[in-house]
Parts: C-alpha cells; sequence; structure tokens
C-alpha cells in the first residue's frame, strides 16, 4: 500500500491534500451518522487492490472472460462466508451497491406495474421501498405503510390491513430511520397471507444480525438485502440472500437483468470483512453498539430531547427538535461546526419539508468502533445540548470542537490520521 500512496503522491497531489484532510477530519470528530463507519485496514487494502484491474462478467465458473483462476475463488470466498455468517441458503455478493440490490429483487419477481408494500419513507422507510420519488415508485404500483401516533412504532395491524386489501406481489420491512427492532415473523405471516414474497432490507441493522444483537430475517424471509457497509463494517458494496428455490431468479436479475462485470476490489473487500464479523469479538462490537445507543439516547432524554419512540432497541436515534425551537437542518450544521457529524431528517408526521425538516438523525457504530463505550456517550450528550442550545454561538462551537478533538486522540480510528 505505501508504494500505490506514494505514486498517488507523485501523480496527483491535489486528490492527496483531499484525502489527508478526509482522514485527519475523521480522526479528529465524533461521526453519529448510522449509516456510516470505520472500515479496517484490511478492508482498505482490499478495496484498493489491482482486483480492480479484471473483468469478470458472469459468476463463478461461468464467466464471460478469461483469465479467472483467481478471481472466482475471491467471489466464492465471500459467497461462502455470507451464507455461514448469516445462515443464509443463498447469496449473491455482486450488487454495486444498496438501491441496485432492491432493484434486483423487483426484477426477480415483479412485472411493471405489480403492487408493491412498503414502509412509507417519512415513517422511516427506504426510498427503494416504492417511494413516489423512485423509480420504484413510478414502475410499480406502490402503497405504504406507516407507524402509530401514539407511540411511532409500526402500526403491524394496518400493514396487515393494508397487504390483505391490495394484495402487494412484495413486501417490504426495513428502512433507514426506525430506531426499534422490526417483528420480521409478522411480516413473513403477512406475506404468506397474501401470498406476497417477503423482503427484508437490513442494510442498516446486518451488523447487529450478523453479531446476535437484532433479530434476523433470514430464517424467515423469502429474499433479504443489505449493503456491506455501515453496522457491517464492510466496503461500500452490496449483497442478496435468498432461499434456494429463488437463487437463480435473483443471480439472474442482477446479472445479467441490472449490472455488467462485478466489482472485484469490492468483492474482495467483502470476502475480508465478512470473516471479520465472524470473530467472537465482533459480536461483543455489535452488542456495545446498542448499549452505546442506549446510554446515549438516556441521556439525550435527560436533557429534555424528544426522541421518536421514545429511545432505540438498535443503533440508531431519531429526534425531534421542535421543543427545541430549532430545526433539523440548522441544528445538523451547527453541530458540524463542533465537530458533531449527523445528519437532518424528517421525522413521522412531519410537517415540514423533507430538506428542512424537524429531525435529526444519529446512530453509534462509528463511536464503538473507536472504541467509545457508555461515559463518552453522556459526554457526547452533553456536547449536543451545548450547541443546539446555543447553535449560533461561535465561542461555545470552539470549545465543544476542541473538546472533542482531545477525546478523539484518546481513541484512534483505524485508517485515519490523528491531527
Amino acid at each position: 500500500m505505501d508504494s500505490y500512496w506514494k505514486a498517488l503522491e507523485a501523480s496527483d497531489p491535489d486528490i492527496t491534500d483531499l484525502i489527508v484532510s478526509e482522514a485527519k477530519r475523521e480522526a479528529s470528530t465524533i461521526r453519529l451518522i448510522p449509516s456510516e463507519n470505520y472500515v479496517s485496514e484490511a478492508v482498505l487494502a482490499a478495496t484498493g487492490s489491482l482486483l480492480t484491474n479484471k473483468y469478470s462478467e458472469g459468476y463463478s465458473g461461468r464467466r464471460y472472460y478469461e483469465g479467472q483462476q483467481f478471481i472466482d475463488p475471491v467471489e466464492d470466498l465471500a459467497v461462502r462466508r455470507a451464507k455461514d455468517l448469516f445462515g443464509a441458503e443463498h447469496a449473491n455478493v455482486q450488487p454495486y451497491s444498496g438501491s441496485p440490490c432492491n432493484l434486483a429483487v423487483y426484477l426477480a419477481f415483479l412485472d411493471p406495474g405489480d403492487t408493491v408494500m412498503g414502509m412509507a419513507l417519512p415513517s422511516g422507510g427506504h426510498l427503494t421501498h416504492g417511494w413516489s420519488v423512485s423509480a420504484t415508485g413510478r414502475w410499480f404500483r406502490a402503497v405504504q405503510y406507516g407507524v402509530r401516533k401514539d407511540n411511532h412504532l409500526i402500526d403491524y395491524d394496518e400493514m396487515r390491513d393494508l397487504a390483505l386489501k391490495e394484495k402487494p406481489k412484495l413486501i417490504w420491512a426495513g428502512g433507514t430511520a426506525i430506531p426499534r427492532q422490526i417483528d420480521f415473523a409478522i411480516f413473513a405471516e403477512v406475506a404468506k397471507e397474501v401470498g406476497a414474497i417477503f423482503a427484508a432490507d437490513i442494510a442498516h441493522i446486518a451488523g447487529l444480525v450478523a453479531g446476535g444483537a437484532h433479530p434476523s430475517p433470514v430464517p424467515v424471509a423469502d429474499v433479504v438485502t443489505t449493503t456491506t457497509h455501515k453496522t457491517l463494517r464492510g466496503p461500500r458494496g452490496a449483497m442478496v440472500m435468498c432461499r434456494t428455490e429463488h437463487a437463480k431468479a435473483i443471480n439472474f436479475a442482477v446479472f445479467p437483468g441490472l449490472q455488467g462485470g462485478p466489482h472485484n476490489h469490492t468483492t474482495a473487500a467483502i470476502a475480508v470483512a465478512l470473516k471479520e464479523a465472524a470473530q467472537p469479538d465482533f459480536a461483543d462490537y455489535a452488542h456495545q453498539i446498542v448499549a452505546n445507543a442506549k446510554a446515549l439516547a438516556a441521556a439525550l432524554l435527560e436533557r429534555g430531547f424528544d426522541l421518536v419512540s421514545g429511545g432505540t432497541d438498535n443503533h440508531l436515534i431519531l429526534i425531534d427538535l421542535t421543543n427545541k425551537g430549532v430545526f433539523g437542518k440548522p441544528a445538523a450544521k451547527a453541530l458540524d461546526r463542533a465537530g458533531i457529524e449527523l445528519n437532518y431528517n424528517t421525522v413521522p408526521f412531519d410537517p415540514r419539508k423533507p430538506f428542512d425538516p424537524s429531525g435529526i438523525r444519529l446512530g453509534t457504530p462509528s463511536v464503538t468502533t473507536r472504541g467509545m463505550k457508555e461515559p463518552e456517550m453522556v459526554k457526547i450528550a452533553e456536547w449536543m445540548d451545548k450547541i443546539i442550545s446555543a447553535p449560533e454561538d461561535d465561542d461555545m462551537s470552539k470549545k465543544v470542537s476542541g473538546e472533542i478533538s482531545e477525546l478523539c486522540r484518546s481513541f484512534p480510528a483505524p485508517g485515519t490520521i490523528n491531527a
């Protein structure tokens, strides 16, 4: 890797400077975006390897290009490790990212115009589960279930009633802003009742599932999709797991249905991350993510923050800032200036627009990877309270930023550069 780095420095100092600056930023800030993490140096090495040179359209043993003597074993390893880690009958590790991965499910099982049911985006669902601005909402007839107004939990009764009424061919569970555990068995029962395919999108919680910190949908779902980064702590990629009976349809949907050649360097990095996730210490990490999220949620509640659903069961916290007299976007930007990185986000039944919503979304995967535990979560809540209480106070921002940098030096992150 040293030779690669020296070559980049010599070839393009502008890009080199930007990468170094990002490495220092990631080292010196509290990163709370729940979809972000720090990968290991081993994952970084595989991602940046010369496997990016090779074209490999097709699947192991059935390629359209020669010279696959070492690529096939790489993909075989990744597939085998995915199946072993999650207990899946079949796995495809070729999807480029989460959205194309989900599109493969549509292509495998639906025709244009068929009915699909997923969680509404404002309730915490994902764009590719049939939301109107997504191709999945334009090419298919989409119906959405939501959460209850009184507790912001999934309304399973509404979901079942909607399924019985609309008879979807595909039902999604999962999303991007769901702070509570999902009862996958209920979705499976409803899907069976209406004759639908049940797809569980565990992009956010895959690492928790792998580490035993969240129930797995694999035993009850027809298809399970996931990204390979986020809590799983791998490269930016995706994979889809399914029952053996659906393997042919899923494989054909990924290639040649949606993609050409897989990104072999990413496949190798996925294999590395899956091996890491199979180690005993990964289970400790997954459970600590949840413990940290619960500790952070409790500390925020003590400071008067309004948490959607009242807390969290996983890695993610969603906050409605209405009672704090500040909206999500200015709060997120003020926190970023102080060294706390998260994102503004809509909350259920939000009266404001998505680009200027009432809430913020945060999570604990990255800080947990750094080794932070419950005491640090209390400190983070204290800093957040100070900044959100005075978002325009530059002196407070500088003070908090300095304190954050000092804390971060005690918890080095892999692959970064301590400033």
